[in-house]
């Protein structure tokens, strides 16, 4: 196998595939030749996607916070494509406010999607995961962290310490799945064009984290799947296991 090898043939699960990351990550990986599976909950978002990308895209609607949900989902993805090799586990919330007036059910989304819903996603393919690396094919699973993993954010507590979750999450995966050849990597951005922090309740962190992303230029969604795409190409026997990446000016 030589380095940059294209997804052609691979099955490729995306979650949170209704816009940004997710949804550059599908164009591209599709435009290698991979079948994509779209995973999101915005059922018209995911099925123009799908409809855009022509061929073997399929839409399915879930909700990674919802075990049930992403097991049906992942039954729905093999009847349609076959036993999935590529796993992007993408879906996230962003939600700042003071820690001491946060509403808890905020909490409970961040985990809920940030964490558990990744937990659900890697379970639900990771039996896939490992008879594709049985067969001496390439098997990755992708989970989406953050810088903020790694920094401090005022007033983003509880997002900045679920996305530790993932990066610590990642390690702990390579050392257990590694051995068994299913590449697990941590694909962790900075500030990206995205919609992610939309849904946050309070005005002044919404006018925070709009001004810091017009205070240089940031990174757009295309640049994160092009990393994505590289990282699950190269050959089986290499797992790019860590990639942090931020805007030239971000440091």
């Amino acid at each position: 196998m030589t380095y940059n090898e294209k997804s052609n043939g691979r099955v490729a699960v995306i979650t949170g595939a209704s816009s940004g990351i997710g949804a550059a990550t599908a164009r591209r990986l599709a435009a290698d030749g991979a079948k994509v599976a779209l995973l999101g909950r915005r059922k018209e978002r995911i099925e123009e996607l799908a409809a855009e990308i022509g061929g073997d895209a399929i839409a399915v609607v879930a909700d990674v916070v919802d075990r049930e949900s992403v097991r049906a989902a992942a039954a729905t993805v093999r009847a349609a494509l076959g036993p999935v090799d590529l796993v992007v586990a993408n879906a996230g919330v962003m939600l700042g406010a003071p820690f001491e007036s946060a509403e808890v059910d905020e909490w409970d989304q961040m985990v809920g999607t940030n964490v558990t819903g990744l937990l659900y996603t890697a379970r639900a393919f990771i039996d896939d995961l490992l008879a594709a690396a049985g067969d001496d094919r390439r098997a990755d699973l992708v989970l989406v962290g953050s810088v903020a993993g790694h920094a401090v954010f005022t007033e983003y507590a509880v997002y900045t310490a679920t996305k530790a979750a993932v990066a610590h999450l990642t390690r702990n995966l390579r050392a257990e799945f590694g051995p068994r050849k299913v590449r697990v990597k941590n694909v962790e951005p900075g500030f990206v064009a995205t919609e992610l922090g939309a849904g946050m309740r309070g005005e002044e962190q919404k006018a925070q984290l709009e001004q810091w992303r017009t205070e240089f230029t940031i990174l757009e969604p295309v640049d994160i799947a092009e990393a994505i795409a590289f990282a699950t190409s190269v050959p089986a026997r290499l797992n790019v296991a860590e990639l942090i990446l931020v805007p030239t000016q971000q440091g």
